[in-house]
């Protein structure tokens, strides 16, 4: 079978779960086609697919070549990329939505009113189906591509069984499918069982790993909009510091790929920044001791399983606030790093790109008011310290108390039994 394969070009979550899926689906032949950050983080992963096609113009030019491959694929499996499901309903493409963040879109239509205007979507070309969903929001459109997927399958967070329930409600016709973590796990059974067998005077790389994840999506940008990493820049000096235990710091995430990537030297410590695929990170989480991380779910997922607790870093945009504010009671909820922390009383807009813009603005103000930066490096301090004074103890128990809340059926499972179905 030959399955077509996208994901949202929106940081590296969604990419990285196409990875862990296509993964899962080695009797196949995978295609990737995408664009952006989307298919940086696939070219890093190429061995994950049998083909690899980056749109440069996926609106224009680059839409003829994406329906020819739709023509000459059997399947079509999308990770919350609306547009791609979109393509294939209109293509007569049998397709699987993939989303790990069913809970976090947002919805001003009634689910009883998108499910209407899927019932009556008009299939004679993509830019007319486009338009009969003008009216939705980009979080709608995702909401509409379940309604139109064949097959959905959803990552488990808490919230989530409430919207399934309001689906059925709404009468989807599509199945829809309860998952676990959507992650590597072959990635990370290697990373475990080459942790294991390290000898136990070899040691880890590194003191900490600082994983800033994909970071580029509708308004971030390495270049643009970036104040967040210059406040990172500014802040790993001073890290330093006032923690000398940190003698060896890997900082990873796409803002470090290709001549960004460095290694500094000073007093006898090492901070490398690096952009690493999958399978080079998962070993780096399983074997260093202490990890800070942007709060994604698939960061997250992938840290637990392997048995390790991280401590959030401050939000980079809106489904981070998301994330902190519905793991609330946990130990990783209640550690994580905000910017709440820094500005009492700090409330974000209820909208991604509004809510995204205004961390955006925070971010700026903590790099360049001394006052407020001098208050984001104490209060991350007291963030650190009670992390680093947690017991292994209470570390191995912050991580299973994540794996309870996040778990559910087993992805492997679930995929086959789709295709399986599929004939």
């Amino acid at each position: 079978m030959r399955i077509l394969m996208g994901a949202q070009n929106c940081g590296f979550g969604p990419a990285s779960v196409l990875v862990a899926v296509s993964r899962l689906l080695p009797g196949h032949e995978r295609v990737f086609v995408g664009d952006g950050i989307a298919a940086e983080f696939a070219r890093r992963n190429a061995p994950a697919f049998d083909g690899i096609h980056e749109l440069t113009d996926p609106r224009r030019n680059g839409a003829a070549f994406l329906d020819r491959l739709l023509e000459n694929s059997d399947r079509v499996v999308s990770v919350m990329d609306a547009d791609l499901v979109l393509r294939s309903v209109v293509a007569h493409r049998p397709v699987v939505l993939v989303d790990c963040l069913f809970g976090f879109w947002q919805c001003h239509h009634s689910l009883a009113r998108i499910r209407e205007l899927c019932a009556t979507l008009p299939r004679t070309s993509f830019a007319v189906a486009r338009r009969h969903l003008a009216r939705l929001s980009p979080h709608e459109r995702i909401l509409a591509a379940h309604f139109l997927a064949d097959h959905s399958v959803v990552q488990n967070f808490p919230g989530v069984a409430q919207r399934m329930a309001e689906f059925t409600a709404a009468r989807g016709d599509g199945a829809m499918h309860l998952t676990g973590p959507l992650v590597d796990l072959g990635g990370l059974r290697d990373a475990r069982d080459a942790r294991e067998a390290e000898p136990a005077a070899g040691g880890p790389d590194y003191d900490l790993l600082i994983n800033i994840g994909g970071f580029k999506n509708f308004l971030l940008d390495f270049d643009a909009h970036n104040d967040y990493l210059r406040l990172v820049d500014r802040w790993i000096p001073d890290l330093l510091a006032d923690w000398p235990r940190f003698t060896r710091v890997l900082v990873c995430g796409g803002p470090y790929a290709g001549h960004r990537g460095s290694t500094h030297h000073a007093s006898g410590r090492r901070v490398d920044r690096r952009f690493l695929s999958q399978r080079e990170l998962l070993p780096q989480v399983a074997r260093t001791p202490h990890s800070f991380i942007a709060p994604g779910l698939s960061a997250l997922h992938e840290a637990t399983l392997l048995g390790r607790l991280p401590l959030g870093l401050h939000e980079q945009h809106h489904a981070h606030p998301f994330t902190i504010r519905n793991l609330a009671g946990t130990l990783f909820g209640d550690l994580a790093a905000r910017f709440a922390d820094v500005l009492p009383g700090l409330v974000l807009p209820e909208d991604d790109y509004t809510g995204t813009e205004a961390l955006v603005s925070v971010a700026g103000r903590v790099l360049r008011e001394d006052d407020l930066y001098a208050r984001f490096r104490s209060t991350f301090n007291e963030r650190i310290e009670k992390y680093l004074f947690l017991t292994a103890e209470q570390r191995r128990g912050g991580a299973a108390e994540l794996r309870r809340v996040l778990d559910g059926p087993s992805a492997a499972s679930v995929i086959a039994t789709i295709l399986t179905a599929a004939g």
